[in-house]
């Protein structure tokens, strides 16, 4: 728990913060057997960048970096709401499912294709997965017609906006993948073999590890993720824009494994940290709007509390802070026999 204290201590500053311009921002109600308050609504927002950040973070822990998830979700969001759309009932559950496992499934092959491109071509990873940054940018553009596909679908809408036994459906569904993926990397040798393909991928491939199908699976695992963080985001405003939706989220997931302690040169990775550093990302959003921090200088307020948790975090940085503070000078042996005298 110590390598989390100052996430830990920033995400208590900045809720704290937010009790001063909102008094009633701990409140939570329960209407209609659903449980609504700021922080509810911290969660809820959190869930799709969780999930996002938590394919980065394993995909991060073999050495790479996946710059298309943000493609990938708004394309999951766009081939589902296409489908769905497209239904004599959009209130077919089974229609809605055939629509979502599709919009799976085109993601499960966008993975392979990123993981095909580093794993067995030898691309960079920020070259490989820049190509489907790009391109499948246009892919969700071409799905959509550069149009806002609307739809009306109840049982699609549960998936970001409803509820189940009180709580946001989607905050289930993240906690659910969360814990599933926690406890394969850490209850099996599946985590240690990660760390050590990120570590020293030539060490390992000379220890025997099969490291190109390790990658391969990750990306295929962080594309899966961003598919069902873009059906969370579409089916919570049921409509899919395929300019915009997931827009610069990898960034924000980068951003929330970064905080969480994950090195970037991979290696070593928290699947805590991770999902710690998306709560205090969407915290950050909120407070900004609650404090009411004017528009054109919310991204530098962010960047501004961003580097200051990332500073505090640094060993080296708080090494060179404890440098700088004044040392008392130790007594001399003359000065000791003054004082005994």
């Amino acid at each position: 728990m110590k390598r989390f204290a100052w996430p830990l201590a920033v995400l208590v500053v900045l809720l704290v913060t937010n009790v001063f311009f909102s008094h009633s921002f701990f409140s939570i109600e329960l209407r209609g057997g659903h449980l609504y308050g700021s922080l509810v609504d911290i969660l809820r927002s959190s869930a799709p960048l969780a999930l996002v950040a938590l394919g980065m973070t394993l995909v991060i822990a073999t050495g790479g970096i996946d710059l298309s998830v943000g493609a990938v979700v708004a394309i999951a969001g766009g081939i589902a709401c296409l489908r769905i759309s497209g239904l004599g009932d959009q209130g077919s559950v089974a229609g809605v499912l055939g629509a979502v496992g599709i919009a799976v499934a085109l993601a499960l092959v966008l993975g392979v294709w990123n993981g095909f491109l580093v794993a067995t071509i030898g691309i960079q990873p920020i070259i490989a997965t820049l190509i489907l940054m790009v391109a499948g940018r246009g892919l969700a553009q071409l799905i959509t017609d550069g149009q806002i596909i609307t739809v009306n679908s109840g049982p699609y809408k549960m998936i970001g906006a409803g509820y189940w036994l009180g709580l946001p459906l989607c905050v289930l569904i993240a906690a659910a993948v969360i814990a599933l993926a926690a406890v394969l990397v850490r209850r099996s040798a599946l985590g240690m073999l990660l760390e050590a393909v990120g570590g020293n991928a030539e060490a390992s491939r000379l220890a025997g590890i099969k490291s190109r199908w390790l990658i391969l699976g990750v990306y295929v695992f962080a594309a899966v993720c961003a598919a069902v963080a873009g059906l969370m985001i579409s089916s919570n405003v049921s409509s899919a824009d395929g300019n915009n939706a997931g827009l610069l989220i990898e960034l924000d997931a980068i951003l929330a494994v970064v905080i969480g302690g994950t090195s970037l040169s991979g290696g070593r990775f928290s699947i805590v940290g991770t999902v710690l550093g998306a709560v205090i990302i969407k915290t950050l959003d909120i407070t900004i709007y609650t404090v009411g921090v004017p528009p054109e200088v919310t991204l530098l307020f962010k960047a501004i509390v961003v580097i200051v948790l990332c500073l505090a975090q640094s060993p080296k940085f708080r090494a060179a802070w404890k440098r700088r503070r004044p040392v008392p000078v130790a007594a001399t042996a003359d000065e000791k026999v003054q004082v005994r005298a």
